[in-house]
């Protein structure tokens, strides 16, 4: 196991997950997202 892509794969979920977390409901709505769907999404910001 790599370290440091497991790291980088901690960072990038969590950026990810700030970063929809911040929208509005609006915004999501407008992008086709629900808030119940940001932490499947971040996920797969790491594959």
């Amino acid at each position: 196991m790599n370290i440091a892509r497991t790291l980088r794969n901690i960072r990038s979920y969590r950026a990810t997950l700030n970063e929809l977390s911040s929208l509005s409901q609006r915004e999501l709505a407008d992008i086709g997202i629900s808030r119940a769907d940001i932490p499947a999404l971040a996920r797969r910001s790491v594959r």
